[in-house]
């Protein structure tokens, strides 16, 4: 998910790779939150890359320049789930919906994640009798 509060993830998209140069270096007169957002956009460019893990760091990056940012715990948390590290994803929703307790995609997810893993839990369970 780009950065929800933009009124097009083009322009979004554009406005935050200004933090980059052309050799994809970090300019440091980014402001905290440009900075975020630009490691969120392009965490997002290596997910749609299927390029999961680099997308985790820089989805990681963002998280570690603007804490409070809750867009990259949301897309770091999809990658989890998708990958099966379901107890990582579980705390990554759960602090989304710490941060906003009204992102509705956090709450699905962290729902879903509950029910696959207690599926997983009673799989494992199965194939061990």
């Amino acid at each position: 998910m780009f950065h929800p509060t933009m009124s097009s993830s083009h322009s979004y998209l554009v406005s935050s790779s200004q933090c980059w140069n052309r050799s994809d270096r970090l300019i440091s007169k980014c402001s905290p939150e440009d900075l975020a957002t630009a490691y969120n956009n392009r965490g997002q460019i290596k997910y749609f890359r299927v390029d999961f893990y680099e997308a985790m760091d820089d989805y990681t990056s963002a998280i570690e320049v603007q804490p409070n940012f809750e867009v990259p715990y949301y897309n770091r948390g999809l990658i989890l789930y998708r990958l099966g590290y379901f107890d990582d994803a579980l705390e990554d929703f759960k602090k989304v919906l710490d941060l906003n307790p009204g992102f509705q995609d956090a709450t699905l997810s962290l729902k879903q994640t509950i029910l696959d893993k207690e599926e997983k839990q009673r799989r494992n369970v199965a194939k061990n009798y």
